[in-house]
């Protein structure tokens, strides 16, 4: 029987010695699709490279129990939109598993903030008053990234380590076992990662990411929230509510 425990229970938490993340779940779904990859190789290194981490005093984002968030929220078969980012957020209380999203408080950093002004071009939508996606994943907008740790302040320091061989595995499983998805791959990074996706069997909206050093070459004016919706409402699949109530 699958029980992702196995992958999470001997890191230890930034401030006991007892493991903070001893009930970590995975959701059923996504469990058993998925539960190949936990008992590969990469994995078990994987969880030693953060084990390690965590014993030389390194605080890792996001938290142990929001690992998986993405996964959690958005089960297999409810997918309906794939947004690839690439690293979690590495400043204090940004990242919380779900890609370019932040808590409730947390000011929108520069690429959400993009996220958002585009947004307002595309559907004429308000600006929200916070930057927290959970409403979009509880919807079917997988906010995955593709490394799903980050050493706070040091941005990119877990990639190379087994996220990507785990993310890919996600992305295949879908691209293979779903019809009629909607992948997002902004920036060139997500590109690479979503090179195999089979364009005939789903619809995969490409552009320049969202930040501040590559929104201008063609982010802006791409208008990807009423094609994603088009494109839902063309295969008879209810459409993304996209607004964010003010918090």
């Amino acid at each position: 029987m699958f029980d992702p425990k196995t992958f999470s229970s001997e890191i230890p938490s930034e401030s006991t010695t007892t493991s903070s993340h001893s009930n970590l779940k995975l959701e059923n779904s996504w469990a058993q699709v998925l539960h190949k990859e936990f008992s590969q190789d990469y994995m078990s290194q994987l969880k030693q490279f953060l084990v390690d981490e965590k014993k030389a005093g390194k605080i890792i984002f996001p938290k142990g129990d929001e690992y998986f968030a993405a996964l959690n929220t958005t089960p297999f078969h409810e997918v309906k939109v794939v947004i690839i980012g690439q690293d979690p957020y590495h400043g204090p209380g940004q990242a919380h598993g779900l890609s370019f999203s932040v808590k409730p408080g947390v000011p929108p950093p520069p690429s959400l903030v993009n996220i958002f002004k585009e947004m307002h071009s595309d559907l004429g939508l308000p600006t929200p008053n916070h930057g927290y996606l959970l409403s979009w994943a509880q919807q079917g907008v997988l906010l995955l990234n593709a490394v799903l740790t980050v050493r706070a302040s040091n941005a990119a320091s877990h990639q190379n380590r087994g996220w990507e061989r785990f993310t890919d595995a996600i992305v295949h499983a879908l691209n293979d076992q779903r019809e009629n998805l909607v992948f997002v791959l902004w920036g060139s990074y997500a590109q690479k990662k979503g090179a195999f996706i089979d364009r005939k069997k789903h619809f995969v909206l490409e552009g320049p990411h969202p930040s501040p050093l590559s929104a201008h070459r063609g982010f802006f004016g791409s208008k990807p929230f009423s094609k994603i919706n088009a494109y839902l409402k063309s295969k008879n699949i209810k459409e993304i509510q996209w607004p964010l109530s003010n918090l």
